[in-house]
């Protein structure tokens, strides 16, 4: 079982960014990367783009699970996002630096000066990173309406959004919150629900005082606040049941210079609750089992298995690298199921004794009972099987990611958060059926269900990567969009030469919050939830 651990929120802020863009400032982001092993780096989050800034103030929190025992290698990087693509690669670098967790968790605040390359400095840009242990897991949502709000723009009314400010411990105004959604040209806006853990919006302290601006979006960056009010949460807990809690928006120049200066408008707060935001810790320890199986690509492009060229040839020291692959994922997730009962099949191959080719065969031979005692006897079919089948074609994945949303569907009867799925797909290259392996995705993204494809040898993977889903939702055929992200697609030559774990550290880094998206979705709490410690 995996150790529990803190869970920490990193704040950034950077100061006198680069300006890569010709006709405007920089339109920041800022990536968090932690080193899995042998100098590589794996993505843990990252926060919003701001348009036209260089002094940003990122209000995503980045989040990391700080283990005191491991030395953790962090990595900033801040880019210039003129983009929709996901991948960074494109876009212009406005400098990073490298530090470790424990760095950043024993300062109060970490700031250094922003660097292009080691010992090249970004011109004078500093990043400024501060450091918050979670201790409560509960969040505050929000509905926030405003009216009569005073007109900004010369030619039309206001673009206003909404900034929430807590008060920390030495009297600094930090920024919790800032609204997603500028709406357009409205003096009577109404905001889309937001929610805002409760250790960042407050610390837990229900008192303490938070300050509310309200501001004209301006492209260029240069907002004009309407007004602004203080608060706190137990005020603000008034709201709700169709009597919302209303404030005077207040612009602080205004009502000095004018003695019949009323307000700039009235923030009306509609609702506020909170409520408990489980992690994946929260389920797995309440009694959430995950069912793991794999999928072995049998079809001919692998080679014939006693050719040493083939992607099925067990070297004299006993591996490959498929079977490096049920490894690294089956040792990890093989903690997270009490029976480590694991059904295994292949696809692609001819198999006997009538020699048709087969999308969905039990790697035992025993379609009643395809399951294998722990990953070892997955890695004992594996080998039993390659001598008596044929390789063939083609590559279909829909067969085999159906079998298992059958079971997840079946699981999802229940109404309860007890049972996940992970499919693990190994294949070496292009896939046939994409169209119907897209439909099986849209549909399994209902299911509490997650799938990994890992592609070994040396094709082109480029569909892989369209099933991943990270530029952009994967839509199915008739264009109905993934209810959720559920695929994660590593090609395995990335890892050729780094340590086993680190593999399965870039696969499952995505499965815990694929897991608590479904659940949250679904409004299912933990079999038995934890008590909350309260504050």
């Amino acid at each position: 079982m995996a150790a529990c651990v803190t869970r920490v929120e990193l704040s950034v802020s950077c100061r006198s960014l680069l300006d890569r863009d010709l006709r405007s400032r920089s339109d920041p982001l800022c990536v968090l990367l932690q080193e899995v092993g042998a100098g590589r780096w794996a993505e843990l989050d990252r926060t919003e783009r701001i348009k036209n800034c260089q002094n940003p103030e990122f209000s995503k929190k980045l989040l990391v699970d700080y283990h005191f025992e491991k030395v953790q290698k962090l990595k900033f990087g801040v880019y210039d996002i003129d983009n929709k693509s996901f991948d960074l690669s494109d876009d212009d670098y406005l400098g990073g630096i490298e530090c470790t967790l424990g760095q950043v968790v024993s300062s109060l605040v970490f700031t250094r000066p922003l660097e292009l390359k080691q010992g090249k400095p970004a011109g004078k840009g500093t990043i400024t990173i501060s450091a918050e242990e979670i201790k409560d897991t509960r969040v505050v949502y929000l509905e926030i309406e405003a009216r009569n709000l005073d007109k900004k723009d010369f030619l039309g009314k206001s673009d206003p959004f909404l900034e929430f400010y807590k008060q920390n411990d030495a009297g600094i105004w930090q920024l919790v919150y800032r609204s997603e959604v500028v709406i357009k040209n409205n003096l009577n806006p109404c905001w889309r629900k937001c929610s805002v853990p409760l250790q960042t919006f407050c610390g837990g302290d229900f008192n303490k005082p938070i300050k509310v601006e309200c501001a004209d979006h301006d492209s260029d960056g240069s907002h004009d606040l309407i007004g602004t009010f203080e608060t706190n949460l137990t005020q603000l807990q008034k709201a709700g049941d169709g009597s919302p809690v209303e404030f005077e928006c207040i612009h602080p120049e205004k009502k000095q210079k004018k003695k019949s200066y009323k307000n700039s408008g009235i923030i009306r707060i509609k609702s506020c609750k909170i409520e408990t935001e489980y992690s994946f810790l929260d389920y797995v320890m309440g009694g959430c089992q995950i069912n793991f199986t794999v999928g072995v690509d049998f079809t001919g492009s692998n080679g014939d298995p006693k050719s040493p060229d083939s992607l099925h040839y067990i070297s004299p020291d006993g591996i490959n690298e498929y079977l490096i692959a049920i490894w690294s994922v089956g040792s990890v997730v093989q903690d997270y199921d009490t029976d480590k009962l694991f059904p295994a099949f292949g696809f692609g191959a001819q198999v006997p004794p009538s020699w048709q080719v087969s999308h969905e065969f039990a790697l035992n031979f025993n379609p009643s009972n395809p399951y294998c005692q722990g990953i070892q006897g997955i890695v004992d079919a594996y080998r039993q099987i390659l001598p008596q089948i044929r390789l063939y074609g083609p590559t279909n994945f829909s067969p085999i990611i159906n079998h298992v949303a059958r079971f997840a569907a079946h699981s999802a009867q229940q109404g309860t958060a007890s049972q996940y799925f992970i499919l693990l797909i190994i294949t070496d290259g292009e896939i046939t059926d994409l169209d119907q392996t897209r439909q099986a995705i849209v549909n399994a993204s209902k299911l509490p269900m997650s799938i990994i494809i890992v592609g070994v040898g040396e094709a082109d993977f480029k569909a892989m990567e369209f099933l991943d889903g990270d530029n952009g939702v994967l839509k199915s055929l008739t264009g109905e969009p993934a209810a959720r992200d559920i695929v994660q697609f590593v090609p395995f030559r990335q890892f050729k030469n780094a340590p086993r774990e680190a593999l399965s550290q870039m696969v499952l880094a995505e499965v815990p919050k694929q897991l608590v998206s479904y659940y949250k979705w679904q409004g299912w709490p933990p079999v038995k939830p934890p008590e909350i410690k309260m504050m």
